[in-house]
C-alpha cells in the first residue's frame, strides 16, 4: 500500500519548557538561597562553634579551618541573598553548587574515617555526645539535592523576580535556553520550515 501523506502541517506544540523553566529556576533560587541564609544565620551568632564544626572534620590545617569557620557564615548569607534577589545568579549558582559539593565530600570523608560528628550545617557541630548517632546519609542526600539546585541555577536563566533580568544581564542566556530550535531538537522534532529556508 502507498502511504497516504497530508499537506497539512501539525499544529505547533506548546513549549512546556519555555513556560515551566522560569518558575522552576525561580523556586530553585529561592529554596537554595533560603537554605544558605538559614545556615549562615545559625552560625554567625556563634563563630566559635562554627570554627569548632570545621575543625571537627579534621581535613584542614588549624589556621585554615579557623579562617573557614569565621568566613563561611558570611559567605553563605551573601550567596543566599544574591540567589533570593536574583543578582549575579550564575556566579551564585556556581559557588553554591561548589559549596554543597564540598559539604558532601567533607561529610562522606568523616563517615569513611569513622568520625562521630555533627555536620554543623545549621549551627553547632563538633563531636557528638555519648549515645548520639551521626546522620551522615541524610546529610549527604540533602546536600547533594542542594548541589543539584545550584547546578540548575548556574545553567538556566534566573527566572522570575530576578534583578539580573531587570538589568538585562541575562538576555543572552534566556535566548539560548529558550531557543525554539534547541527545544524542538531536544524533543526529537524538526525546526520550523521557515527557519530551514533561511
Amino acid at each position: 500500500m502507498v502511504p497516504v501523506t497530508s499537506d497539512k502541517t501539525a499544529p505547533p506544540r506548546p513549549h512546556v519548557l519555555r513556560t515551566a523553566l522560569p518558575w522552576v529556576t525561580t523556586v530553585s533560587r529561592l529554596v537554595l538561597g533560603g537554605v544558605l541564609i538559614a545556615a549562615g544565620w545559625g552560625k554567625i551568632g556563634a563563630p566559635v562553634l562554627s570554627v569548632q564544626a570545621v575543625k571537627a572534620y579534621e581535613l584542614l590545617p588549624e589556621s585554615v579551618a579557623t579562617a573557614v569557620g569565621y568566613g563561611l557564615p558570611i559567605a553563605e548569607i551573601v550567596i543566599g541573598v544574591l540567589l533570593i534577589v536574583g543578582l549575579l545568579t550564575r556566579v551564585a549558582g556556581v559557588v553554591s553548587a561548589l559549596l554543597m559539593l564540598a559539604f558532601v565530600i567533607g561529610i562522606a570523608s568523616a563517615w569513611a574515617r569513622g568520625l562521630r560528628i555533627d555536620c554543623g550545617c545549621f549551627g553547632g557541630g563538633g563531636q557528638l555526645a555519648a549515645g548520639q548517632e551521626p546522620s551522615y546519609l541524610v546529610d549527604i542526600l540533602r546536600d547533594f539535592g542542594f548541589f543539584a539546585l545550584g547546578v540548575l541555577v548556574a545553567w538556566a536563566p534566573p527566572g522570575r523576580f530576578a534583578l539580573d533580568s531587570v538589568l538585562g544581564v541575562t538576555a543572552a542566556r534566556e535566548a539560548e535556553a529558550y531557543d525554539d530550535d534547541d527545544i524542538d531538537e531536544a524533543a526529537g522534532g524538526e525546526a520550523p520550515l521557515e527557519k530551514e529556508s533561511r
